[in-house]
């Protein structure tokens, strides 16, 4: 695996941080989780629940009391073998606790050390408390979301904690491999805001660009025409169809030739103008057929169309299942739902068998002494002996995986 030969020691709570992480360990990298004693109020659930295990792949469980110092002192010790330390605490904590980077990286030149915060780490909001919805409300996105006159809309993904997640691990492996011309690390860090701002991409530049304060657009494209969702005889069918040439397949796919050449319709900006008279032309002829018949003729006169599904038909669907998007790993613990065992893969880049994941998320009392291991290191070194001071139940990940299987049913 790329990374397996890269340590890990994570700090993070809720989900943001814990994206990161399980990027990391998903390629390969040796993970500890380092928990607070009876600290379980982390907005994920229980243990042994979905969002959990989810979040949580891959790793060992180390409990410490950052307020002793004999943790810290231990944490300063693990920091020396370390290469990236992820923290999502907010900036007075982690200097007030002595985990903060300038004093880390002067332990470990080498260290790659990852903040992920709410609101970025100076600034007005640096130490408020961010969580997603938040950073959903403070970047524009719920005002771009949702239809017109209904008001303001989340998304209904945490959106915000996923993509600084995704974001802070792109940072990450950017400074492991700039590391390899410097020998040395660096400061990466990000923010629920920082990142929901940039994902707002196509509307932020049609305001720092054109100048226009983009609103809401319900289930159409902001200004691709016609892309949206439209209406057939029997439900509702997703049509991307905005470029001239894709339009004008549109129209031959309807039988209705007479759109192409209606001076409403001939241009980009046309269309546009005429978005509502547009999608009615379009319902009309739609409405002679069902969804199904018409996915499968706009598919083959080369327009793209698709269905709206809910998340169980998602996951059944032919084509989800010919693709690595899931895997089967042996429960975590034996009062566990057998679908526990089933959780999501994000590494497509690599074959079945490789990468993804290992084993499920980590228990938190069991205590063996090697600590950076992971499924599929052997014979890993040994940090600490029995008699470490300030070293709480540090618990392994979950038993060994389960031989790769076919994907099954999740119905």
């Amino acid at each position: 695996m790329p990374l397996s030969h890269i340590k890990v020691l994570d700090f993070c709570r809720a989900r943001t941080g814990p994206t990161c992480v399980r990027q990391l360990s998903e390629f390969g990298a040796q993970v500890i989780k380092v928990e607070l004693p009876d600290d379980e109020d982390d907005g994920t659930g229980g243990r042994h629940g979905f969002d959990f295990q989810n979040l949580h792949p891959n790793k060992r469980s180390l409990t410490l009391n950052l307020k002793a110092p004999e943790s810290r002192e231990i944490v300063r010790r693990l920091v020396l073998r370390t290469d990236v330390l992820a923290e999502n605490f907010r900036p007075a904590v982690k200097a007030r606790l002595g985990i903060d980077y300038l004093t880390l990286s002067a332990l470990n030149p080498r260290l790659v050390y990852v903040s992920i915060s709410g609101f970025g780490q100076t600034g007005p909001y640096a130490d408020r408390a961010g969580l997603d919805q938040i950073a959903q409300g403070l970047s524009g996105f719920m005002t771009v979301n949702g239809f017109p006159g209904q008001g303001p809309l989340r998304a209904g993904l945490p959106i915000a904690d996923l993509t600084a997640g995704l974001m802070a691990a792109h940072g990450v492996m950017v400074a492991l491999y700039e590391r390899e011309r410097s020998g040395r690390g660096q400061w990466v860090h990000t923010s629920l805001l920082q990142a929901m701002i940039r994902l707002m991409d196509l509307q932020a530049a049609r305001f720092l660009i054109g100048g226009e304060v983009p609103g809401q657009a319900g289930n159409y494209h902001p200004v691709g025409v016609p892309t949206g969702v439209f209406r057939c005889r029997d439900g509702s069918l997703i049509i991307q169809a905005a470029n001239k040439r894709l339009y004008e397949r549109l129209c031959r796919a309807l039988d209705a030739e007479e759109l192409i050449g209606d001076p409403r319709f001939a241009t980009d900006e046309a269309r546009r103008g005429h978005r509502e008279e547009m999608t009615a032309e379009l319902e009309a002829r739609l409405a002679r057929r069902d969804m199904a018949d018409w996915q499968e003729r706009l598919n083959e006169a080369g327009v793209p169309a698709g269905p709206i599904l809910d998340v169980r038909r998602a996951f059944e669907d032919p084509q989800a299942r010919t693709l690595p998007v899931w895997r089967e790993v042996r429960r975590a613990h034996r009062r566990d739902p057998p679908r526990a065992g089933l959780l999501p893969r994000r590494d497509p880049s690599f074959p079945p068998g490789r990468g993804g994941l290992g084993s499920p998320g980590p228990g938190l009392a069991r205590a063996p002494r090697r600590l950076w291991t992971s499924p599929g290191h052997r014979t890993p070194p040994t940090l600490f002996g029995p008699r470490d001071p300030g070293l709480t139940a540090p618990a392994a990940a979950g038993p060994p995986p389960t031989p790769s299987r076919s994907p099954r049913r999740t119905s």
